[in-house]
């Protein structure tokens, strides 16, 4: 038995679980969530607590065990807490804005860069420099901070960018002219 697997899930901050075959539904203040579970793998609700079981013992029952249960875990927490994902925008005459239901970024091109919104995804723009993206399916607002930073990935020489909050950018030295030589 996977030891992520067999750790229960505790539904507090006013989260449900509907089960319904091997499918599941979290209901909380901040949305709704399902998921169909993996095959082998049953879910059942006791006491306030979701317990997961793995039909059998093999290495793939037992990884699809814990995954099973991360996941859902991971549904519990963004129907309760949700989820958040920072981005700076750096760069001289670099910024960000929300038009709609896309994402424009000004990042040093000739034109700017639009990152369509998917559904259950907020996004604010505090400052023009500053991108916060919340929602509750952790897969959604990661994957969408994922698009945005691609339009301009940091680079390393200036460091001018879309980058994480917190991340470091290893910055390399460039040329420059040693010695002259005549």
């Amino acid at each position: 038995m996977s030891r992520v697997g067999k750790t229960p899930i505790k539904l507090t901050d006013g989260a449900a679980a509907t089960i319904s075959g091997n499918s599941i539904t979290i209901k909380g203040p901040k949305g709704e969530l399902s998921r169909t579970l993996p095959d082998g793998i049953s879910v059942k609700e006791e006491d306030g607590s979701l317990i997961f079981t793995a039909a059998t013992e093999g290495q793939r029952s037992r990884a699809l065990h814990g995954l099973a249960r991360a996941l859902v875990a991971g549904m519990v927490e963004g129907v309760t807490k949700g989820f958040q994902k920072r981005l700076d925008v750096v760069g001289v005459s670099y910024g960000a804005s929300v038009e709609g239901k896309r994402l424009k970024l000004n990042v040093g091109f000739s034109h700017p860069m639009y990152v369509d919104i998917p559904e259950g995804v907020h996004v604010n723009c505090p400052s023009a420099t500053r991108v916060e993206i919340t929602g509750c399916d952790k897969q959604a607002v990661g994957e969408f901070a994922a698009k945005a930073r691609r339009t301009r990935p940091p680079e390393p020489y200036k460091g001018k960018g879309v980058r994480y909050v917190g991340e470091q950018i290893i910055q390399k030295a460039g040329k420059s002219f040693v010695g002259g030589g005549g």
